[in-house]
């Protein structure tokens, strides 16, 4: 068990409140668009998947075939939604002032989307550039492919197996598991559920927290574990 070296953060879910948004915007899109489904269904079902996956996944599911300007209507309303409505986490802002390990972020969101929602909420400079985007690497490279993870911890100098990674999603989750690191899941966003924590867990999370000020104690003691395992 290797220990810890590199903490990397999901954005959306994770330190900004914005996946109880989306859903609520997609959802709307979607029952208008003939495909009825409600804000919590679409938070369960497909948080952490970007838009156009969605799509994908919900034609090849119900046979409804879904307009293209779907994909472009959505980013209209949803970044006036966020740049109106966005709120941090709570506890993001304690906990990252007691963060000392080196720290980023890795998200399925866009540069212009994260460097927005972080902006508005007083984090971006805190991360400054390392902000990683995983349609920076290409649209078929998001999550829950490995790619963004690989690229971050590469970026920032740390073997995989030596990161810790934060997520809210069954979908990042499983991008993380695959690229070779330990994860975390958090269950503090808005867009919770009851089953929550349970499909985190089932996805691979070591352990699960809904709360940002209980994370550097975790962090703490998976790294306290993993040196008394190589000792």
């Amino acid at each position: 068990m290797n220990g810890i070296d590199l903490i990397i953060f999901d954005c959306d879910g994770v330190l900004v409140d914005s996946e109880i948004i989306a859903s609520e915007v997609e959802a709307a899109l979607l029952t208008e668009a003939g495909y009825p489904i409600s804000v919590e269904e679409m938070a369960e079902r497909f948080a952490g998947m970007t838009w156009q996956n969605t799509l994908l996944q919900i034609e090849k599911e119900a046979s409804v075939p879904l307009s293209a300007q779907l994909i472009s209507k959505v980013d209209a309303i949803l970044d006036e939604r966020l740049a109106r409505d966005l709120n941090i986490i709570d506890g993001v802002k304690p906990m990252l002032a007691q963060l000392t390990l080196p720290h980023c972020i890795c998200s399925n969101s866009t540069s212009a989307r994260l460097a927005m929602m972080l902006g508005k909420v007083g984090i971006k400079d805190h991360f400054g550039r390392h902000i990683y985007s995983a349609r920076d690497l290409g649209a078929d490279r998001v999550k829950p492919k490995p790619d963004i993870f690989l690229h971050g911890a590469k970026q920032m100098g740390v073997a995989p197996s030596r990161v810790l990674v934060i997520e809210d999603s069954v979908h990042g989750i499983h991008g993380a598991r695959a690229a070779g690191m330990r994860v975390v899941g958090f269950t503090g966003g808005s867009h919770t559920h009851p089953s929550h924590a349970d499909q985190l867990t089932e996805a691979g999370a070591e352990t699960v927290i809904s709360r940002m000020s209980a994370l550097p104690g975790v962090i703490a003691a998976l790294s306290e574990w993993s040196e008394s395992m190589t000792a």
